[in-house]
């Protein structure tokens, strides 16, 4: 029943923007607060670990590194929250693990802050820039260091 309802709501985001542009300037509120609605909803499938709702938006062509209000991709919040199996399907469809959210921190990152360490050493398996500096100015090894994870940086 959930994947039904999920395959509706995308059904309905891809087919709205392709209305005529008299009947979008009637309702653009409308069309935005569905956008709204469906990244909000695709966000906290992420948060809370349920993996046939993303697995879903994904199939469906919902864009996997979309971003947002608060800068942060699906695999960051999956990262943070510690859904390991959300975590893995967003890599198996493509998630970038080197995006940055407004902090300049990555997945793996947030992963290493909230103690998520198999998360972690999943997420250090994908090759990002090394040099990659967050706001703070730090690598991900010096961030890890930081957070006295530097061990599980070993490839």
């Amino acid at each position: 029943m959930k994947s039904l309802l999920v395959r509706i709501l995308l059904v309905s985001a891809i087919w709205l923007p392709s209305l005529s542009f008299a009947t979008q300037a009637s309702q653009p509120d409308s069309l935005e607060s569905q956008q709204k609605s469906l990244i909000q909803y695709f966000f906290a499938a992420a948060r809370t670990g349920e993996e046939e709702v993303v697995r879903t938006f994904v199939k469906s062509g919902f864009p996997i590194n979309q971003i947002n209000a608060q800068s942060y991709t699906a695999l960051m919040v999956a990262a943070y929250h510690g859904q390991s199996e959300i975590v893995k399907t967003l890599l198996h469809f493509g998630a970038d693990t080197c995006i940055q959210d407004k902090r300049g921190n990555t997945a793996i990152m947030g992963a290493l802050i909230k103690g998520e360490f198999s998360i972690a050493t999943t997420l250090y398996g994908y090759d990002c820039d090394p040099t990659l500096r967050n706001k703070a100015g730090m690598t991900l090894e010096e961030f890890a260091e930081f957070w006295g994870q530097k061990d599980l940086l070993v490839k």
